[in-house]
């Protein structure tokens, strides 16, 4: 029997509750972001404490483009614009950069010992909507408090490469204070 993609999601998350692998939750709702500020919401990421790791489970619709997007903790639980380096306004730059409390300053992704915030890419299907849930070896739904969740506008290849275009998801596009 062939589950959809989208009830494949529900039905791991579901498995995970009934045997009892689940314990502290935290949520976010996320927004488009620009330049000037927080656009329309386009849905929620729960976090969820699970037997193997940070159950990530998003359920988000509306998103720009399909295929793989980076998606990080952020260090700072904000998700406003900020000046940038060239006197240009940075959308989401006032959640600061991945979150990192080792201060390892490698980008490595989520099985790496780099950024505590690295999280594995969201997929988004054709039709704009996230909703297969992923799992993040390391950080705790502890790590989250104080903290923003963001989603890239292309895949992280999880390099070092210190330019956001390239290796680490490119621009911000959206952001959600987790709560």
């Amino acid at each position: 029997m062939r589950i959809p993609r989208r009830r494949a999601g529900a039905l791991a998350l579901a498995l995970l509750v009934s045997c009892g692998a689940l314990a502290a939750e935290r949520t976010a709702t996320l927004h488009e972001i620009t330049a000037q500020g927080e656009a329309g919401a386009v849905g929620t990421i729960t976090f969820t404490d699970a037997a193997h790791g940070l159950l990530v489970t998003p359920d988000l619709q509306g998103l720009a483009s399909g295929g793989a997007h980076g998606m990080h903790i952020h260090a700072k639980g904000a998700c406003g614009p900020r000046e940038g380096s060239h006197g240009h306004a940075m959308a989401g730059g006032a959640a600061g950069g991945h979150y990192d409390p080792d201060d390892t300053q490698r980008h490595e992704g989520p099985y790496g010992e780099g950024h505590l915030g690295d999280l594995p890419n969201l997929i988004v299907a054709a039709d704009g909507a996230a909703t297969i849930p992923v799992l993040a070896p390391r950080p705790t739904v502890a790590d989250l408090d104080g903290r923003a969740v963001m989603v890239h506008g292309a895949a992280d290849h999880y390099d070092g490469h210190d330019d956001h275009d390239h290796g680490k998801g490119g621009v911000r596009m959206y952001c959600g204070v987790i709560e």
